[in-house]
């Protein structure tokens, strides 16, 4: 996944919280599909200024956002940062 194959930006290092992984495997969500997701910019569940915020961070090199919704209650955020060194999957709550 640190390959730019279809993504406009890179990943870097791929890390993921303890309570990130344990959402997905609670509601058997593959953390690989919600990575290729994310890399091909489908950014999720996001409102139109996270969205534009997103567009503006692929030309300019800030952190990028994406939200999936896992359930009703549930959501997983993944971030990129800003020098594209790591990305996260994280629970909102643990950012």
């Amino acid at each position: 996944m640190n390959r730019q194959s279809r993504s406009s930006f890179c990943l870097g290092r791929i890390v993921a919280t303890k309570g990130a992984l344990a959402a997905c495997q609670n509601y058997s969500v593959s953390p690989l599909d919600l990575l290729r997701r994310h890399a091909a910019e489908d950014w999720g569940d996001l409102c139109i200024e996270e969205l534009q915020a997103n567009s503006q961070a692929i030309r300019s090199g800030e952190r990028l956002l994406s939200a999936y919704r896992l359930s009703p209650q549930e959501r997983i955020w993944i971030t990129t940062e800003a020098d594209r060194s790591a990305t996260t999957l994280l629970l909102p709550e643990e950012y």
